[in-house]
């Protein structure tokens, strides 16, 4: 599942300034859901004791935000559950992209 994941975002990253201006919210929220896959996943690899991994920031947005995601999850034992994990994955790539009318 996980390398499923890292290959959509390789046709993800995008600097953050062409982002703000260039990438529509719809767009976005695509994205976004993708991203969200990654914090169910981290919560469970956190749940069955695998150590945290992040990914190698290189300036785009996709390893930027599964990273604060990513260490938020493993920080905060409140995020307990897939659909908490999922919440907050969409909710916090939402307000980092941006996105205007995000579910």
């Amino acid at each position: 599942m996980i390398f499923a994941l890292l290959g959509s975002l390789a046709w993800a990253p995008v600097h953050a300034a062409s982002v703000k201006d260039e990438m529509p919210d719809a767009e976005k929220m695509r994205f976004c859901k993708r991203i969200r896959d990654h914090a169910i996943q981290t919560l469970y690899n956190r749940d069955r004791g695998a150590p945290m991994k992040l990914y190698e920031e290189d300036g785009s947005n996709g390893p930027r935000i599964i990273n604060v995601i990513i260490r938020r999850i493993y920080e905060d034992p409140k995020i307990s559950s897939p659909k908490e994990a999922e919440t907050f994955g969409l909710t916090t790539c939402n307000e980092m992209m941006g996105t205007q009318g995000a579910n």
